[in-house]
């Protein structure tokens, strides 16, 4: 692998959940993830990590305990962590891609 340069394609795809996958790199105490759930992907807890990331294609929604924000295909995200931005989040198409890079 170059330096700086991922090679997405030679990295294996992880499925923690039903309608979840992901490819991931790390590098000391962050990671990069390629992310692509389904509709059928359910999260099961509130998440209170942080994320910055990116949607590819599809539209992501992401439930903050009651407001519900949308974002399309094109869309950044930027998500801090902690318990007040608790959050979950479900694809509303059949598919969402997105790249997301947080604190491991």
């Amino acid at each position: 692998m170059l330096p700086g340069c991922i090679d997405f394609d030679s990295l294996p795809w992880q499925s923690p959940l039903p309608g979840a996958r992901f490819k991931a790199y790390r590098e000391g105490s962050q990671q990069i993830r390629l992310l692509e759930f389904s509709s059928e992907f359910v999260e099961p807890d509130w998440c209170e990590k942080g994320h910055v990331g990116f949607v590819l294609e599809g539209t992501l929604e992401v439930d903050f305990k009651g407001h519900v924000v949308t974002y399309p295909a094109g869309s950044g995200i930027f998500i801090p962590s902690g318990a007040g931005a608790a959050h979950k989040g479900r694809s509303i198409t059949p598919v969402v891609r997105l790249v997301l890079v947080e604190d491991v």
